[in-house]
């Protein structure tokens, strides 16, 4: 998608999201056959609900259908919102991730992999999983440290704790997606 369609189409979507009280978070035309598929990503600290993405989809259909944004060509028009394993990019997407498990790439170079606690205008909370027992420990972490990072898939996420809780003192509860890939992967295996 060229950069002025790019324009284009924020400029005549972003006022329809931003009234719904929605964040546009991404724009995205491809190429589908002899078609095209123009997606709109969409979220908010709420969550986006399917009647939004439905109702949203309407009222973007009408716009661009009288204007020329998307040119003669066919194209399909979809609504949704953010996967659970895009890019942390913005502070609003670590907000949103309170109390989920991150894995981040950092500048400085290594991987850190840490449940967000709090985040704040400057970076985040963090507790970083304790090794062989040991309890988790707090890590403060500014957002220009991070290069990138991904909320990490948990089959068995932890409760939330009350606030004012102490840190539990076994990181049992804490578990790195390779545990979790290796545990779903025996029970392939038994089911095989």
């Amino acid at each position: 998608m060229s950069t002025t369609q790019s324009e284009r189409l924020r400029g005549l979507l972003e006022p329809l999201v931003a009234a719904r009280d929605l964040d546009l978070e991404e724009i995205e035309v491809t190429p589908a056959g002899r078609s095209r598929v123009l997606r709109i990503v969409v979220d908010s600290d709420a969550g986006v609900q399917l009647d939004e993405c439905a109702a949203l989809s309407r009222e973007a259909s009408e716009v661009l259908d009288d204007t020329d944004a998307m040119g003669g060509a066919p194209y399909t028009l979809e609504v949704t919102s953010p996967g659970a394993d895009r890019p942390l990019t913005e502070p609003r997407h670590y907000r949103r991730a309170v109390g989920r498990l991150i894995k981040a790439r950092l500048h400085e170079g290594g991987d850190l992999v840490a449940r967000i606690v709090a985040t704040d205008d400057t970076g985040l909370d963090l507790e970083v999983p304790g090794v062989k027992g040991r309890k988790p420990t707090a890590r403060r972490v500014a957002f220009d440290e991070i290069a990138k990072a991904r909320v990490e898939l948990e089959f068995n996420p932890r409760p939330a704790r009350p606030a004012g809780d102490e840190a539990p003192q076994s990181s049992d509860h804490l578990r790195n997606s390779a545990d979790t890939e290796n545990d779903v992967n025996d029970e392939n295996k038994e089911e095989a």
